[in-house]
């Protein structure tokens, strides 16, 4: 088992669901092998306009080959484990290079950069993950809730601890934590929806400083709704009350569609944007993804 990185861009023409798959040619099999039982980050090049970077990180949990393109294998990801970051981590830092392993020993960036798939060491994997998702600026806690300070989690940047293989795997256990996903969520889907309620379009800050907006999965976690950003979206309570009884759903073009079996379709109508649809980020990749708002309207919305 080892640290891999995947290259993934918003545009391939591979057939990547980053959250569930990845395909690769069988140049590579060798490579996503040795990271079965362990994660990977995912890396958009710097030639992508817009790049992400690195931005995200998941676990392989096999490796088969695809039974719909002959030459071709698929790096099947555990469910639940892809987490985007909070935090894109670009390529080079103001430190130089962030992933020290594409560089040789002159210090210049080899060709291994150019690998759509590479193993990456410990402290390389620490390092983009200390960034990715590092807390400066966490959200504060819901009302009752315990407040999760940044050191236990692993995530927060700082001096290096002297036994590196530990504080690797700490962080890793870490990442399966459904307390510091749900946090980490929160930020990410908040922080792309500028803290406003999609349906509603309304931005409200209590007086202690937190955003009264949650962050909504859109296919549950129950269902093995993914951490990721396209199956979220930012609703207030009284709209994700409705959301999750499937009062309410959403189109493919992000109409809001008001269930039948409401009882005061009127008042409901009053409190959505006067567009009709849903309010959402721009960035294809920000944008609730069709499939995750099939689910809801096959599985939660009451027709």
């Amino acid at each position: 088992m080892g640290f891999g990185v995947f290259i993934h861009r918003t545009d391939s023409i591979y057939d990547d669901s980053p959250a569930e798959q990845y395909q690769f040619p069988s140049q590579y099999l060798g490579r996503v092998q040795a990271c079965v039982g362990d994660w990977i980050i995912y890396y958009e090049p710097r030639k992508v306009a817009a790049t992400r970077g690195y931005f995200a990180v998941a676990k392989v949990v096999q490796v088969i080959p695809d039974p719909q393109a002959p030459g071709m294998y698929l790096a099947l990801i555990e469910p639940g484990s892809y987490l985007d970051f909070v935090n894109a981590v670009p390529f080079s830092g103001p430190d130089g290079v962030i992933e020290r392993g594409v560089l040789n020993k002159e210090g210049r960036i080899s060709g291994r950069a150019q690998a759509a798939v590479r193993p990456i060491s410990g402290g390389d994997f620490n390092r983009i993950l200390s960034i990715g998702l590092a807390e400066d600026h966490p959200e504060l806690p819901r009302s009752g809730e315990a407040a999760v300070t940044s050191q236990p989690d692993g995530f927060s940047d700082g001096v290096q601890a002297p036994f590196i293989f530990e504080q690797e795997r700490a962080r890793v256990v870490q990442l399966s934590s459904r307390i510091v996903r749900d946090r980490l969520f929160r930020r990410l889907i908040l922080q792309a929806y500028d803290k406003r309620c999609a349906i509603t379009g309304l931005k409200l800050i209590n007086g202690g400083g937190r955003a009264e907006v949650d962050a909504a999965h859109i296919r549950s976690v129950e269902a093995s709704g993914p951490d990721i950003l396209s199956n979220g979206i930012a609703l207030s309570g009284t709209a994700h009350w409705m959301f999750d009884r499937g009062l309410i759903g959403l189109s493919d073009d992000l109409e809001v569609l008001i269930s039948r079996h409401a009882n005061d379709r009127d008042s409901i109508q009053g409190l959505i944007n006067k567009s009709g649809r849903a309010t959402v980020p721009a960035g294809i990749h920000e944008r609730p993804h069709p499939q995750f708002l099939q689910w809801h309207r096959e599985n939660t919305f009451k027709h």
